[in-house]
């Protein structure tokens, strides 16, 4: 029996004046641009500045495909997805600078530098952090990307097992490099978080969507049927929450944009996240 053909996204939608943010710049901007990879801007959140990218809204295919190395049944089957709004996305993991110029202190196990992710923060944690942002970013709403926003970004257009492609190798993302996916070359495991912006962005200026921590997500993973979505959310209230894109210490094949599972509000040294501004 013939397998259906995959699914396909319709890459014309949304029409162009949808593409676009309502307001630009922002009230909240100290600076702004448009670049290589798009709109962006820049935040003054405590002290330090933190550059947002414009994540415009659009359709893509979720989840992996059957064919793709070490996927697990829960990625699957693919769907399409279709966000109908845009989103101001920090172009980093929220570092330990950030972090601690908001709560004044620093939670984290790797403290060498202070543009290394922030770790060993829960899920109630950032809540805590989103709202002292908002009182002094005043007019936005700070979030985290939902998991279906969250691997429309990571993917950025993309439809490999990495937005770059469908190998890794340690020059590429920080993660457990001794081991190899897919026949990739192996390397340096190195045992630690690194700074944020320590490899190639992806084609969104989005940095390090994979590795050096795992990033969580605003609502829990979903089961997926196939079936086409629009702007969904998994569980919320009391449930797991989905958490993405691999960590330091996370085996390669968990890096892939697709990997998703779900955590209680645990805090540990793999587990920090990224913002939105809306």
């Amino acid at each position: 029996m013939n397998s259906p053909p995959p699914p396909v996204a319709d890459l014309t939608w949304p029409p162009e004046a949808q593409r676009w943010p309502p307001v630009f710049p922002p009230v909240c901007a100290c600076a702004w641009g448009d670049d290589r990879f798009g709109l962006w801007m820049d935040v003054v959140i405590g002290g330090p500045v933190q550059r947002f990218r414009w994540i415009e809204p659009g359709e893509f295919v979720m989840g992996s495909p059957e064919g793709e190395a070490e996927r697990e049944e829960r990625e699957g089957p693919q769907h399409v997805v279709r966000l109908t709004e845009g989103f101001w996305l920090a172009e980093t993991a929220c570092s330990q600078g950030v972090w601690e110029s908001v709560m004044g202190s620093n939670p984290s196990r790797f403290k060498d530098d202070p543009q290394n992710p922030v770790e060993q923060v829960s899920w109630d944690d950032v809540q805590g952090f989103l709202r002292e942002v908002e009182k002094r970013v005043p007019g936005v709403k700070a979030d985290l990307p939902t998991e279906a926003e969250w691997e429309y970004a990571c993917r950025a257009g993309s439809e490999t097992a990495f937005s770059w492609g469908d190998g890794i190798d340690p020059s590429q993302a920080n993660y457990r490099a001794k081991d190899s996916y897919a026949g990739s070359p192996i390397g340096e495991w190195r045992q630690t978080t690194v700074a944020v912006k320590s490899f190639d962005p992806n084609a969104w200026g989005l940095y390090q969507m994979h590795g050096n921590v795992w990033e969580w997500c605003a609502d829990g993973p979903r089961d997926y049927d196939g079936a086409s979505q629009v702007d969904p959310r998994g569980a919320e209230g009391k449930a797991p929450r989905a958490a993405r894109g691999g960590s330091w210490n996370a085996h390669p094949f968990r890096l892939r944009a697709a990997c998703h599972d779900g955590l209680w509000g645990v805090r540990a040294h793999f587990l920090g996240f990224r913002f939105s501004l809306r």
